[in-house]
Formats: structure tokens, C-alpha cells, sequence
């Protein structure tokens, strides 16, 4: 019996491949950060040769740290950044342009003039997701429309279309060479052309956004063996899981029962109720998507809140103003004051996305005055992220008429005990943070395990399951809510900044 599974966790950052034990230990662990793209305001873009060329390095930097083979490995599951989108020639795996993030709006228009017939919501009874700049599908009609010779070469069958886990299974399993061109119902469920009652690419949405099925990826479920590597390190090895990131954590946090929830704290902040087998449609701004499908067994859907801009905020903090010089220092700046000054922070950078789904809107810092200084500002940069999740959290609750009782979270920004302490205040509820925090990669290397019977079940994983820390709220009730009020005011001053 083979002793570890693997888990290849490509980010918006960075991308790492991560080793665990049969106990979820993490036995190695590899990480290489990529090319941030802007070329103009409100585009986001990545080299998608760049990442797999960081996906090849990782892998091997991490079987090396431990001395481990590819025997070693019962199989390998990939988890991804979705809707960041790749097309690339299916003779010679070189992409057409620059990969597409999830946060670039350059699609605003498209949004616009699709919602100018039937409404922002025109897709969400197939797709269950509204009309916006997030996902994938729009993002692939403008490389069609914009990037010369795409149209005729799409036609003619010669260009393949994946979020990032469809390029690297591709790439993984032989690339020109018989590479395996699937993705999971995770991925599929964040282009906006996959319909969730059928689990198959949508007609109606392909004539709509004016894509050829032919580009499109098989549509499979998130566990099961989809082909060999080919590359030298892990020659052999099953690749058995595709998860998109949020749904990787959801599975990582064992919220396999119906009302389980997690928020994952990276880049953005996405939060995720397991709703079963039954499809919830949103009245209050989440999105209906896949949870997982794992083998043969029935499809787990989930409502989802989607905030883009969380951890990034941090980022900019460090590398467009200078204010910290490491992410880490964010803390410490911010415990410098007492309280926020007064100030809120919007980061509206791409839009809001749930609950709002407002494309017009931008970044706003407000309610400031002489007084406030660097602290207050590092603080309100924490605050916004624990006060857009408090949002979705009652969005949630509202469509899927269940309180929550406690908050499971995971991701990089959980070690900020400033952070988690303010989101239980503002939530008053729990917060719990498990022992095993790298939940997103152990989500994949959960799905992989199950396929090929590394793992026995999910009794097995929901064993694995601790907690390492919880939050309580300590907030007096007028505290949280006239902090809370003001958020909110600050929050309309960010609407329909862009004109139309």
C-alpha cells in the first residue's frame, strides 16, 4: 500500500504541491508565487505557461524535500483558481493569450449588454449564477472576438478551452501528446455555460455567448482517476481529484451534511453551505453552484458568497503604498490603535461581488479625518474583510433558512487573531479554525484518495477533523451593530462609481 497522496494547489498567487499521510499530516510541502499582470485598469492576467512551469517546479521541490518517488504516491488531486481562464492550440499546448483571472472586468460591457435583455439574473435558472465579470464563460467569447485568428481556429476544432485545472490535467497527462482535455463539475459550474440540473454544457448559454462545443472540456466528477502522469517526477501516478478551490476547502473542512459551512480567508473570502442534493435558488445575491460529486455518488450542490477582494487587500497595502513590508505586519500595525479611527475601507476593486453583484462600483476609504493615521487604516483593511462576510453570512441564512451556530475558516489569513477575534465580535458567533489549515490542498488530496481507495469513506476523513482554536465574541450588542451600520453606509458610497 502507498504511503502519501498528493495535491498540486494552484492559486491566484501562487501554486504549491503539498504531500499528506493517511492521518492528513502534512508530510512536504513546495511553493512558488507568479507574475501579477495588469496592463490596464481593471485587467488581470497570468502567464499560464508560467504556472505550469511553477507546477513542474513544486512537484519536484517537493518529493526531493522528503526523498520521496513516485511510487511513493497513491495518486495526485488538483485544486484551482477558478473561472481565470486559458485557451491554448490542442497541437502544440501554446495558449493564445494570457490567462483571464477571475478578477479582470474587462467583460463589463458584455455583462451590460446581455443584462440590457432580461436582467443581470437572464442565466440564473441553468447556470445559477447572475450575469457579471467573474466568470469564465463571457471571458472566453472576448479572447474569441478580440485575440486575431481565435474565431477561425476555434471553428475549425484547433482550440481547446479550460480554467486553470483542465490546462494542467492536460498538460499532466501528455499535453499534444493524448493529454486528458475534462474538468470537474466544480470547474464547469463557474464558466456560466454548464447547466446544474443536466451536469452538461448548456445549448441555450453556448448560442448566447457564441462558443464552439468543441473547445469545451468532458465534464466529470470531482473523484475519480482521469489519466497517468507523463511528467518524469510523478511518471505513473493517477491524477483522481479536480476540485475548484472553494469547493477543495469545502471538502477539506469535511462539510459533507447539508447546512455545514466554511469561509476561506485568501485573496478574496468564499463562503460555502452545503446544501445536499437539493439546488437552492438565491433571493439575496449568493450563488447556486456544485459542491462536489465524488465517484458515482449523487452531485452536492452549495450556495456561495463570493468577496473579491479580502487578503488582496493586504497585498495592496504592502506592494502599492508601502505601508507594511510583509503581509505578517499587518497585525501589529493594526493593534497599534485601539479602534478604527472611524475609518472603513471598501475594496471595491473589481466590483462587489455577493451580496451587491455591482460592476460599477469602486474602491472607497471613508470617514476620514486628521486623526486617523496608518493604524487605523491597517485596521480597516482587517475589519472590511470580517464585515463582508458578516454580509454573506445573513444572506446565507436568509436563503437557506438555517442560523448558522459557528463559523469554520480556514485559509492564509486565519493566524491573524485580530482578524478572527473581530469576525466573531461582528458575527457574534464562534469562529473555529481547524488543526489542519491547508484545507484547500487537502480538500484535492481528499477527493484523489477516495477515487483510488486510499481513503476508506468519509467517516474516515470526518475523523481527521479538529479544532485547533475558537473565537468567541466578547462585543457588546450597540458596539457590533453601530460599527456594522457605519460599514454599511460606507458600502453605498462605492455604488455606480464608473458611469455606465
Amino acid at each position: 500500500m502507498k504511503a502519501y497522496i498528493g495535491a498540486i494547489d494552484q492559486g491566484t498567487t501562487s501554486t504549491r504541491f503539498m504531500v499528506f499521510d493517511r492521518s492528513a499530516r502534512i508530510v512536504a510541502v513546495a511553493q512558488k508565487e507568479h507574475e501579477q499582470i495588469f496592463p490596464r485598469p481593471g485587467w488581470v492576467e497570468h502567464d499560464a505557461l508560467e504556472i505550469l512551469r511553477r507546477t513542474y517546479e513544486v512537484i519536484g521541490e517537493g518529493l526531493e524535500k522528503r526523498g520521496l518517488q513516485a511510487s511513493d504516491l497513491a495518486a495526485i488531486g488538483i485544486t484551482n483558481q477558478r473561472e481565470t481562464t486559458v485557451v491554448w492550440d490542442r497541437k502544440t499546448g501554446q495558449p493564445v493569450a494570457n490567462a483571464l483571472v477571475w478578477q479582470d472586468t474587462r467583460v463589463a460591457e458584455d455583462v451590460a449588454h446581455f443584462a440590457s435583455n432580461g436582467g443581470q439574473n437572464r442565466f440564473r435558472a441553468q447556470t445559477g449564477l447572475p450575469l457579471s465579470t467573474y466568470f469564465s464563460g463571457l471571458k472566453l467569447r472576448w479572447i474569441l472576438q478580440n485575440v486575431a485568428g481565435t474565431r477561425d481556429l476555434a471553428d475549425a476544432g484547433e482550440l481547446l478551452f479550460g480554467n486553470i485545472d483542465t490546462f494542467l490535467v492536460w498538460n499532466l497527462t501528455g499535453g499534444p501528446n493524448g493529454g486528458q482535455h475534462v474538468t470537474d463539475v466544480t470547474n464547469a459550474s463557474r464558466t456560466q455555460l454548464l447547466n446544474l440540473k443536466t451536469l452538461d454544457w448548456d445549448e441555450e448559454m453556448l448560442a448566447a455567448f457564441e462558443i464552439p462545443r468543441a473547445m469545451l472540456p468532458q465534464v466529470r466528477s470531482s473523484s475519480e482517476v482521469y489519466g497517468a502522469a507523463t511528467l518524469p517526477a510523478i511518471s505513473g501516478v493517477p491524477i483522481a481529484g479536480i476540485l475548484g478551490d472553494q469547493q477543495a476547502a469545502l471538502v477539506g473542512q469535511t462539510c459533507f451534511r447539508p447546512g455545514e459551512v466554511k469561509n476561506t480567508y485568501g485573496t478574496g473570502c468564499f463562503l460555502l453551505m452545503n446544501t445536499g442534493e437539493r439546488m437552492v435558488p438565491s433571493n439575496f445575491g449568493l450563488l447556486t453552484t456544485v459542491a462536489y460529486k465524488l465517484g458515482d455518488e449523487p452531485v452536492r450542490y452549495a450556495l456561495e458568497g463570493s468577496i473579491a477582494i479580502t487578503g488582496a487587500l493586504v497585498q495592496w497595502l504592502r506592494d502599492n503604498l508601502g505601508i507594511i513590508e510583509k503581509s505578517s505586519d499587518v497585525e501589529g500595525l493594526a493593534r497599534s490603535v485601539e479602534d478604527n479611527g472611524g475609518v472603513y475601507f471598501v475594496p471595491a476593486f473589481s466590483g462587489l461581488y455577493a451580496p451587491y453583484w455591482k460592476e460599477s462600483a469602486r474602491g472607497v476609504i471613508a470617514g476620514l479625518t486628521r486623526y486617523a493615521n496608518k493604524g487605523h487604516l491597517a485596521r480597516a483593511v482587517l475589519e472590511a474583510t470580517a464585515f463582508q462576510s458578516r454580509e454573506v453570512v445573513e444572506a446565507m441564512e436568509k436563503d437557506s433558512g438555517i442560523s448558522l451556530e459557528s463559523l469554520r475558516v480556514d485559509g492564509g489569513m486565519v493566524t491573524n487573531d485580530l482578524l478572527m477575534q473581530f469576525q466573531a465580535d461582528i458575527l457574534n458567533r464562534e469562529v473555529m479554525r481547524p488543526v489542519i489549515q491547508e484545507t484547500t490542498a487537502l480538500g484535492a488530496a481528499y477527493a484523489a484518495g477516495l477515487a483510488v481507495k486510499f481513503f476508506s469513506g468519509l467517516d474516515e476523513l470526518r475523523a481527521n477533523w479538529a479544532v485547533d482554536h475558537t473565537w468567541k465574541p466578547h462585543a457588546e450588542e450597540l458596539e457590533r451593530e453601530t460599527l456594522y451600520r457605519q460599514w454599511k453606509k460606507a458600502v453605498t458610497r462605492s455604488f455606480d462609481w464608473m458611469d455606465a
